[in-house]
């Protein structure tokens, strides 16, 4: 993974970084991009982090990811990305905004089939992962292109093309309804 820079006057966040399965680039890699995703998204999205915030990251395959989407979401399938923001009984002091889980499989097979890189894949699934712990959503087709317009942004601003390619094509992101 190529480095990207942070900005000066954004606060890195604290990052922890748990490996269940998978080939992953090394811990300071993964952080490295990692910081660079989530202070573009804090500054472009204008989200207030505390000076003690933390994410965790948890780099998973596609069976660990399975068990969570069918448990957590009813959807018994592999996924990239799945996010779990702070539950609200952790209350306002806890340092954690919550938890973000990829998976090393999907997030391979689709940025292969996409034709993009494994790097700017997995920026773009953190930048993903970072808004929907702080509400964004896509469930409906508004909402979808709310959330895609700002992540176009926040990964520009990181030199990474649009992931969702002409305006107006069909959202990558947008869940079926139950």
């Amino acid at each position: 993974m190529s480095d990207l820079a942070m900005r000066a006057d954004t606060p890195a966040i604290a990052l922890d970084i748990v490996r269940k399965s998978g080939d992953w680039p090394p811990d300071d890699t993964i952080a490295a991009r990692a910081q660079a995703a989530i202070s573009a998204a804090s500054d472009l999205a204008d989200l207030a982090l505390g000076a003690d915030a933390e994410v965790s990251i948890v780099l998973t395959d596609d069976a660990h990811i399975r068990a969570l989407n069918r448990d957590f979401r009813g959807k018994d399938k592999a996924t990239d990305v799945l996010s779990f923001p702070r539950p609200e009984s952790a209350g306002a002091h806890d340092p954690l905004i919550g938890e973000i889980v990829l998976s090393g499989e999907t997030l391979a097979r689709d940025a292969a089939a996409a034709g993009k890189t494994m790097d700017n894949h997995f920026t773009h699934l953190i930048v993903h992962g970072f808004l929907h712990l702080f509400g964004y959503d896509h469930i409906t087709a508004l909402e979808a292109r709310i959330m895609e317009r700002l992540e176009t942004r926040i990964l520009a601003r990181l030199g990474i093309a649009d992931p969702y390619g002409e305006a107006g094509s069909k959202s990558h992101w947008t869940h079926e309804q139950p």
